[in-house]
């Protein structure tokens, strides 16, 4: 896919500039913002368009509404937090009327930034209707898309915009695209992946592609336990899927066939059941007990994570090694987050319950990249094409 012009490359003063961000952000039982990372991140393209005397209108989605108003997912607490990220005034406009939006935006200045309401209250944003897109294009004469986490959503605010007005990425799907981009095509050797997670249904298009690049593939969480089930191993009450046995005995043969280093857990923590005060074992993977559950990876196999990816010049890591919100199925994740955090190369980290571990261990400021977009980067990873990018204009289309 060619490379997409850039958010520099658009004459933005006096203009208004609709940008597409994501700010779907976790909140606590009050209503407050829990974690405002996702909107950290778009400061910078923000930030840019008000230096260059942009009128700045924001676009983003919260939760899942289904198309109605949901009250408790207005983006009202999201704009106030927003204002005081950027230390100005942010319009929040709570409504998606368009004669009342177009009556709220009129009177932004040159550097002022609005808030539209949360897109997904209108039912047509999730099924890419040119109606809304038309509308949303009406209020803006240049587009920046810099919300990542969606771009693998062909909708009416990614998708739909785009394709009627001058279009750009904007500073962090920049980012996104580039390391993601070079990790895949011309990573430091050698490349280290490191996939865990519950279930191969949600990561085999990353498992097939991943293994023709990478040096060494290495699998831990409960997606691990189907592998063992299509050794014919013994798998007790793990979580496993029989239906993806006949997909996983083909991959392993295909990594044969690559020569790739396919690392599957050589010991695992068992359990009866899946709570805090569970009385546990450490077993090598063919001696799981009937009656156990594997829910986290061993000590040995820990070990042996830790020394790949501590040798690793690329490491990409998406995806727990076990239950690890539990604290006697903790340790595989802690360990596999702290290889990666020590590594001296280069080290990418997407998906939510990583980048939680992260965080939970303090170690998410020695990460290189940490990947806003959670499907969209897993997607990315399988090699596909993202709707949001391919979409915006192609960077030799010159300023407009």
């Amino acid at each position: 896919m060619p490379g997409k012009r850039s958010v520099r490359q658009l004459d933005v003063a006096n203009r208004r500039v609709l940008v597409r961000v994501d700010f779907n952000v976790p909140v606590d039982g009050d209503g407050r913002i829990a974690d405002d990372t996702r909107m950290r991140a778009a400061l910078d393209t923000i930030n840019y368009l008000r230096e260059e005397k942009a009128r700045v209108i924001l676009i983003s989605h919260f939760g899942r509404p289904q198309g109605r108003v949901v009250e408790e997912l207005r983006l009202g607490a999201v704009a106030g937090r927003l204002s005081e990220l950027l230390g100005h005034p942010v319009v929040y406009v709570p409504s998606l009327d368009w004669p009342t939006v177009a009556k709220s935006l009129a009177g932004l200045a040159p550097g002022g930034v609005a808030l539209l309401e949360n897109i997904r209250f209108h039912p047509g944003e999730e099924t890419n209707d040119p109606g809304l897109a038309a509308h949303l294009a009406g209020l803006g004469d240049a587009f920046v898309n810099d919300a990542f986490g969606a771009a693998h959503r062909a909708h009416a605010s990614t998708t739909g915009i785009a394709r009627l007005l001058p279009s750009a990425s904007g500073m962090l799907m920049e980012k996104e695209l580039e390391v993601l981009g070079r990790a895949l095509k011309a990573p430091e050797r050698p490349l280290v992946t490191i996939i865990g997670g519950a279930k191969v249904a949600d990561k085999i298009g990353v498992l097939e592609n991943l293994m023709t690049i990478a040096d060494a593939l290495l699998v831990g969480g409960g997606m691990a336990n189907t592998f063992f089930l299509a050794q014919g191993l013994e798998v007790g009450t793990s979580l496993i899927e029989p239906a993806k046995v006949p997909l996983v005995k083909t991959l392993l043969a295909r990594a044969a066939e690559l020569g790739r280093r396919l690392v599957l857990p050589m010991d695992v923590v068992v359990a009866r059941e899946k709570a805090t005060g569970s009385v546990t074992r450490v077993v090598p993977i063919h001696a799981i007990p009937k009656g156990w559950a594997a829910l986290d990876i061993g000590p040995s196999t820990r070990e042996e994570f830790a020394r790949l990816a501590a040798s690793a010049g690329t490491v990409i890591w998406n995806g727990p090694m076990g239950v690890f919100e539990l604290e006697p199925f903790a340790a595989g994740t802690e360990a596999v987050a702290r290889a990666v955090a020590a590594c001296p190369g280069t080290t990418i980290v997407g998906g939510g319950d990583s980048v939680a571990a992260l965080e939970q261990y303090g170690l998410a400021g020695k990460i290189r990249h940490i990947s806003t977009g959670g499907g969209a980067a897993l997607e990315f990873l399988e090699g596909r094409q993202l709707p949001g990018v391919a979409a915006l204009d192609d960077a030799g289309e010159g300023t407009v």
